[in-house]
């Protein structure tokens, strides 16, 4: 595949200081104990392909202010386990500590420094060239001689760390920034039967992904379910009822109105919403036809006839991006749709999932192994399928075309 950004296969990395840029940020317990680290995981490959350079560390956990934004101990110990060998971590980003570790390092060794959020520049939204005059950018890159970013999760942040070593040293992707990019991209290629399911309660994220793909004349068909489904159902003139509607005001996504019946007026025989629904009556299921709105009753995922339509879509598709659940999948009365739409899209020839609930979901059914690529960047992903701005990878690239007139890069 050509590409126009560098990756590792770009250098040659033995026995060389490698700044690597890892996206470690996790959901963290009471007492900081790391819930769920498909993260720290993902970035093994990645890790392990370096076992003859000497790697530098750099993440962030959380922001200023919130409960979870802590130190990167426990993150060391957690890759620890993965890679098999010592994890060194010091509780230092640029000082003489953190320096002096980074000199004393070995081929094979690995080192984390901390939270790169603990610095306060790193919160700052720079443009490359002014994130490498930043005082963490300027102590760290003389000690190294190439810059991996395998951060995909924080690749739509211009933050220091993400995007200040690009100008000033050899910079590529890492083994998961490329898997990323690569099937995220495949995900935006028209031609064949390329379908989209969204659902899930961040209605702009899916909005915005429903008009890119649509405008842009990549999807064949957007289906939409879960509350998504709902702003749609109510953009075409359905009265869902007041207890729904209610909902949608108090999570926001009354403002989403104006759009969806935009995309519904310029695209409406590609959107396609649920024939039917489930309800919650009393915390039973109750499914009823859309004809048979409004309801009293809170709907809590789509009803069987549209499960097996939408199914029967999805399976016969070239492409599916699927993101979000389709209902309130949490409650085993409404899990249903969502089951159903993961394990339809995970039979598809080109597969992809993006979201925290939806990659949740594919580990705990065991079908991981049965998608083309399942995101670890839930908003990157979103935005990278919007249409929106990357800094991170295009700095990447902005990179690769400073290398080529500087130096010999090795051909793809």
């Amino acid at each position: 595949m050509e590409r126009d950004y560098c990756t590792m296969d770009d250098f040659e990395l033995d026995g060389k200081t490698v700044l690597l840029r890892a996206e470690f940020n996790s959901p963290l317990g009471p007492e900081g104990e790391i819930l769920d680290d498909k993260r720290i995981r993902e970035s093994v490959p990645t890790i392990k392909e370096l076992e003859d350079a000497k790697v530098v560390l750099l993440a962030h956990q959380g922001r200023p202010g919130k409960k979870d934004f802590t130190t990167m101990e426990r993150h060391a110990r957690q890759l620890q386990r993965y890679v098999k060998q010592d994890v060194r971590y010091v509780d230092d980003i640029f000082g003489s500590h953190a320096r002096s570790a980074i000199a004393g390092l070995e081929p094979g060794q690995v080192l984390m420094l901390e939270n790169v959020r603990f610095y306060s520049e790193e919160l700052l939204d720079l443009s490359p060239e002014a994130a490498s005059r930043t005082i963490m950018v300027r102590k760290l890159a003389p000690l190294a001689q190439a810059f991996i970013n395998d951060a995909f999760g924080a690749a739509h942040r211009s933050q220091c760390s993400l995007v200040g070593f690009t100008p000033v040293l050899p910079s590529g992707a890492g083994r998961l920034m490329q898997k990323e990019i690569d099937s995220l991209t495949e995900a935006l290629k028209g031609g064949g039967e390329v379908v989209y399911v969204l659902g899930g309660a961040k209605v702009d994220d899916s909005i915005g992904v429903a008009r890119h793909v649509l405008e842009k004349g990549i999807a064949s068909k957007v289906l939409v379910t879960g509350v998504v489904a709902s702003v749609f159902l109510a953009a075409s003139g359905i009265d869902i009822g007041g207890p729904n509607m209610d909902f949608l005001d108090k999570s926001g996504a009354m403002g989403e109105l104006p759009l969806a019946k935009e995309i519904l007026q310029k695209f409406g025989d590609k959107v396609v919403m649920p024939h039917d629904l489930a309800v919650n009556k009393d915390g039973k299921r109750l499914e009823i036809s859309v004809r048979q709105l409004p309801t009293s009753f809170a709907i809590s995922d789509i009803g069987h006839e549209t499960i097996a339509s939408f199914s029967d879509i999805v399976r016969h598709a070239e492409r599916v991006i699927l993101k979000g659940p389709a209902g309130v999948f949490e409650d085993p009365e409404f899990s249903t749709g969502t089951k159903e739409m993961l394990t339809a899209a995970s039979n598809a020839k080109f597969s992809v999932v993006c979201g925290g609930h939806s990659a949740v979901l594919v580990d705990r059914l065991g079908l991981e192994d049965k998608f083309t690529h399942v995101s670890t960047g839930g908003g990157a992903a979103i935005d990278f399928l919007s249409g929106k701005p990357m800094p991170a990878i295009d700095a990447l690239k902005a990179a690769r075309k400073r290398m080529m007139e500087l130096i010999s890069v090795k051909p793809h």
